[in-house]
C-alpha cells in the first residue's frame, strides 16, 4: 500500500511540473495569437470594404497554403482525436502557425468564425508533443487534454470551464483524476500567463433582481426551451451544411470561393460588417443596453455556419456566445424580463445546447456572470442541455482514457 502511494505521489508531481510547463507556453501563444487577432478585427472594423469584398480570395489563399504546405494539417481537431482514439504518434508542429495565419487572414477579410479551435489545437500540439516523449499511452493522453483545457483557458481566461470543457467535450470514460488536476493547474497558469501578457478576459456583473412568480417562470420556460433549439439547430445545421457543401461543392477552391463571394455580398450589404469576424460587437451590444435587432442572431448562426462550412478558419464558441447574447436580449425585451440575465443565460446556453456540454456552461456562468448568477442561469442552462438531443459541434470523435 505504501509503494502505491508513493507511486501515486511521483506521478502527481511529474503531472503537475508538466503542467506548469505546459500552462506557460500555451498561455504565451495564445496571448500572441489572441492580441493579434484584437489588432486585425480593429483594422477590419476601421475599413470593412477594404477588407470584405475580397472574402474569397483569402479563402483561395487559406485553401492553397494547406494544399500545399500543410500536409495532413487541414484536417485540424481531426487530428486531436486521432491523436487521442486512434494512437496517433505525431500531430504536425505546422499545424499551429497554419492555424494562426488561417484564422488572422479569415478575420481580416470578415468571415464569421470563432476562435477556440485554434487555441484547442495550440494547446493539444504543445501538450501532445511533451507527451511524446514518454513511453507512457497514459501520459501522453493526459498531457493531449491537459494542453486543450490550456489552450480554451488562456483564451477565455476562464480555467475551471477550460477544464471541465476538455474532460466533457474531448474525452468520455471515467473521470480520472489523473487528468483532471493537471488539466486544472494547466488551465490556472495559461490564464494567468495570457493575462499578464496583456490579453483581457470578458466578464460582465448581470442584475440578479428577478421575481420567480408564476408567469415568470412559464416566460423563462420559454426562453429556456428557445435557447435549447438554437443550440441543436446550430450543431446540425453546421453538420448538414459541411456535408452537403463536400458533396456539392468537393473542389475545396471551388467551395470556398463560391461561397466567400456570397458571404462578401450579405456581410456588405446587410448591415456593413455588423455580421463579421467573432461576433463580440453583438455581445457588448447585447450587455450594454445598445440596439439589438430581433434577427440579428439567427443571421449571426446562418453567417457562422456558411463560413465554417466553407473552410473559413477560426472556430465556433464566440459566435456561438454572440448568438445567444443576441437571441437573450430580443427574448428579454420581448417578454419582459432583465436584459443583462436574460443575456446572459443565452449567452452560456446556446453554448451548452451546441455543445453537448453541462458543466463547463456552468462554470462559464460563474467565471463571466458571477457565481450569485448560477442559481438563476442553472435551470435555463439544464432544460437547453436536454433539449440539444445529443447533437454537439464536437461530434467527431472524443478521447477515451480507458483505451
Amino acid at each position: 500500500m505504501e509503494n502505491v502511494r508513493i507511486g501515486i505521489s511521483r506521478g502527481a508531481i511529474f503531472y503537475t511540473f508538466l503542467a506548469l510547463v505546459i500552462g506557460l507556453l500555451v498561455g504565451t501563444v495564445d496571448a500572441l495569437f489572441g492580441r493579434g487577432l484584437l489588432f486585425i478585427t480593429e483594422i477590419r472594423d476601421a475599413h470593412p470594404l477594404y477588407f470584405l469584398p475580397f472574402l474569397a480570395l483569402a479563402g483561395l489563399v487559406i485553401v492553397y497554403t494547406y494544399q500545399h504546405f500543410g500536409k495532413e494539417s487541414q484536417k485540424g481537431m481531426g487530428l486531436i482525436f486521432e491523436a487521442g482514439n486512434k494512437g496517433r504518434k505525431d500531430i504536425p508542429k505546422r499545424l499551429v502557425p497554419l492555424i494562426i495565419f488561417s484564422t488572422w487572414l479569415s478575420h481580416l477579410f470578415g468571415a464569421s468564425v470563432g476562435r477556440e479551435g485554434v487555441a484547442v489545437q495550440i494547446g493539444a500540439t504543445i501538450g501532445h508533443t511533451l507527451g511524446g516523449k514518454l513511453a507512457s499511452k497514459e501520459a501522453q493522453k493526459v498531457l493531449l487534454i491537459t494542453g486543450m483545457a490550456a489552450g480554451f483557458a488562456g483564451l477565455f481566461q476562464t480555467p475551471i470551464a477550460a477544464t471541465f470543457f476538455a474532460i466533457e467535450i474531448l474525452m468520455v470514460g471515467k473521470i480520472e483524476y489523473i487528468a483532471l488536476f493537471p488539466a486544472l493547474v494547466a488551465s490556472y497558469v495559461a490564464s494567468t500567463t495570457s493575462h499578464a501578457l496583456g490579453l483581457e478576459k470578458f466578464s460582465f456583473a448581470v442584475n440578479t433582481d428577478l421575481n420567480l412568480d408564476a408567469i415568470t417562470l412559464l416566460k423563462l420556460l420559454v426562453v429556456a426551451l428557445c435557447f435549447g433549439l438554437v443550440g441543436r439547430l446550430f450543431a446540425q445545421g453546421l453538420s448538414f451544411m459541411k456535408s452537403y457543401m463536400m458533396l456539392k461543392l468537393s473542389n475545396p477552391y471551388r467551395r470556398i470561393l463560391i461561397v466567400g463571394l456570397m458571404l462578401s455580398l450579405g456581410l456588405i450589404f446587410i448591415h456593413l460588417d455588423r455580421y463579421a469576424g467573432l461576433g463580440t460587437n453583438l455581445i457588448s451590444m447585447s450587455f450594454n443596453g445598445q440596439p439589438i435587432n430581433a434577427y440579428d442572431w439567427i443571421l449571426k448562426l446562418l453567417f457562422t455556419v456558411l463560413s465554417i462550412s466553407a473552410g473559413f478558419q477560426g472556430g465556433e464558441v464566440t459566435p456561438l456566445f454572440a448568438i445567444g447574447a443576441s437571441l437573450g436580449t430580443s427574448l428579454a425585451l420581448l417578454l419582459g424580463l432583465p436584459v443583462g440575465l436574460i443575456a446572459a443565460a443565452g449567452y452560456v446556453s446556446v453554448f451548452s445546447a451546441a455543445t453537448n456540454s453541462y458543466f463547463a456552461s456552468i462554470f462559464i456562468a460563474a467565471e463571466v456572470f458571477g457565481y450569485g448568477s448560477v442559481q438563476y442561469i442553472l435551470p435555463l442552462v439544464t432544460i437547453a442541455y436536454i433539449l440539444n438531443g445529443n447533437a454537439s459541434i464536437y461530434a467527431q470523435g472524443k478521447l477515451n482514457l480507458e483505451d
